[in-house]
């Protein structure tokens, strides 16, 4: 059953990739429902929360933003640290943040939980018009990275409902799985509600300190 405050785990979940493919929307679209057609980078870490209901249990998602630290490289184990989802964006119109989704994906598992769960996002797919990241090339690359795909509209608000929720849905299976008995992948419960939100705040203070 879930906790008094509402909710039975706290799953962290960050947004990686390139700046100016639209990470700040996704998340604002998935956690408000809201779309900034200001497209001025900001600087710091950010991040909203969501609960989401699955099944039976009640999971809080607190989904962090780079909020402009990746244009001066910036970002820090701190700001992986305890995260069990990512969201790895790249923009389809320019092929040049596609061509550094690698090197994203190194660094993501060079700080992150090794039983990550990864979704390789294509955002801006309601232009298709100045398309360069063929659909199913990116689809091909995730595959042999063994890494979800989807392409997503914060604009349209296309599949990024979609895109969270399974993201979030593989987590719980993952923690509700024998596979990580031994707690590679830590689901934070409410055995000590006040933990999770107190240990953002020191992370995201330990992001800022290093700007």
């Amino acid at each position: 059953m879930a906790s008094e405050m509402g909710y039975n785990f706290v799953f962290k979940v960050v947004l990686i990739g390139e700046s100016g493919v639209g990470k700040s929307n996704l998340l604002s679209r998935f956690t408000k429902n809201e779309f900034n057609h200001d497209s001025r980078t900001t600087i710091g870490v950010e991040f909203s929360t969501r609960s989401i209901q699955l099944e039976t249990v009640t999971v809080k998602a607190q989904i962090w933003d780079t909020a402009g630290l990746e244009r001066y490289r910036a970002i820090t184990s701190a700001y992986y640290r305890g995260a069990v989802g990512a969201l790895l964006v790249y923009d389809i119109t320019k092929h040049l943040t596609y061509e550094n989704v690698e090197r994203w994906l190194k660094e993501l598992y060079d700080h992150a939980d090794p039983h990550i769960v990864v979704m390789l996002v294509g955002n801006k797919c309601d232009l298709t018009s100045q398309r360069t990241v063929p659909t199913q090339e990116a689809k091909d690359f995730a595959e042999s990275k063994g890494l979800l795909f989807m392409e997503t509209s914060a604009l349209e608000s296309t599949n990024v409902e979609s895109a969270f929720l399974e993201v979030i849905t593989e987590i719980h299976k993952k923690v509700s799985s024998r596979e990580v008995t031994r707690g590679s992948i830590c689901a934070v419960t409410l055995n000590s509600p006040m933990g999770p939100i107190s240990e953002a705040k020191e992370e995201r203070k330990a992001c800022c300190k290093n700007l």
